[in-house]
């Protein structure tokens, strides 16, 4: 082969692999923005998402003193772990978390039921007024449950259910309850979205509607129980209204209302306090209320909710992801 052409041959392939390496680094390049920007993104969320926990940390381990320094921001001068102690005992918190898991976890394990059955069926089956009793649903779902707390209270009243579980139970048994409605609209959406053929083989087979339902249909919408019972577990664990209504003695209260009045004692004591100081000319450097112990009586409140998150997350997501899939 003559020089010349072999010149030519080997100056195309260097051109080439410089024109490749220049692609790799463009690519790499414009890789690394895209990481760097998506990164940027997510950590400006999660900061807006974790500066009230970390702030609430912070103020839980700080004395008085420190809580009404100005100069201290986040770290205490001493961690004063005897605010969670205070707090523990003040807000009577065996007996609180005792009623908050009856009420949360048995709310949530009968909506889990009763909502996937109403969806199935709005799903599934075609029936008389259909397109009238969805929209029923729906309306249940936007009527805010304050105008209709009357003659809620009048009715489990006379049934003597005040101070009981029921007002929490027997709702959510029905498919009602603290947010029913979105429940049933949940599983509806997921079931439209599983095939219809393993229907169809169930009823070959010889199964019945409500068989095909509890056998086939149910044990597939465990994302959508994931959703749901967490959703369900979050809104009982933190609602003080309705508690607040239907749970008039102290030892049936939940988390949620032994934290509203502690926080108003702690706010109250705190003031008597000031006044005290101020009578005795030592109230310099003084917090007027008990913060610190307040934000520890949170910690504690919101600590088992954390906890179960951290276990079902994983699962949360995937169910998340797959209530909106689109079916056959």
């Amino acid at each position: 082969m003559d020089l010349p052409i072999v010149g030519k041959v080997q100056d195309l392939v260097q051109k080439r692999v410089t024109n490749e390496k220049k692609s790799l680094y463009a690519r790499r390049s414009r890789s690394f923005i895209g990481n760097l920007f998506y990164y940027l993104l997510l950590f400006s969320l999660s900061f807006v998402f974790l500066y009230p926990l970390l702030y609430m940390i912070s103020q839980s381990l700080m004395r008085p003193s420190d809580v009404a320094d100005a100069t201290i921001q986040w770290i205490p001068k001493q961690f004063e772990l005897n605010n969670y102690v205070e707090a523990f005992k003040a807000i009577n918190y065996w007996n609180g978390l005792l009623n908050s898991i009856w009420i949360s976890l048995g709310s949530a394990i009968l909506q889990i039921i009763s909502c996937s059955f109403i969806g199935y069926g709005f799903a599934r089956y075609k029936f008389p007024l259909k397109g009238l009793w969805l929209a029923l649903v729906v309306f249940t779902f936007l009527v805010p449950p304050t105008t209709i707390v009357v003659p809620l209270y009048i009715f489990y009243s006379d049934l003597g259910w005040i101070d009981t579980l029921f007002p929490f139970i027997f709702p959510s048994a029905m498919g009602f309850g603290l947010k029913g409605a979105l429940f049933v609209l949940i599983f509806m959406q997921f079931y439209r979205g599983l095939p219809k053929v393993m229907e169809e083989a169930a009823r070959i087979d010889g199964a019945g509607a409500f068989r095909t339902y509890w056998t086939i249909m149910f044990p597939l919408a465990k994302p959508a129980m994931v959703v749901v019972f967490l959703f369900s577990v979050v809104w009982h664990w933190n609602d003080v209204f309705q508690p607040n209504m239907y749970l008039l003695l102290p030892e049936f209260f939940n988390l949620a209302q032994n934290l509203a009045t502690f926080n108003g004692n702690a706010n109250a004591e705190g003031l008597d306090q000031v006044a005290r100081q101020v009578a005795q000319g030592e109230a310099i450097g003084f917090a007027p209320t008990l913060m610190n112990q307040i934000m520890a009586a949170v910690m504690l409140t919101i600590l088992p909710i954390l906890i179960l998150y951290l276990f079902v997350q994983r699962a949360f997501v995937q169910g998340i992801e797959r209530s909106g899939i689109a079916g056959e």
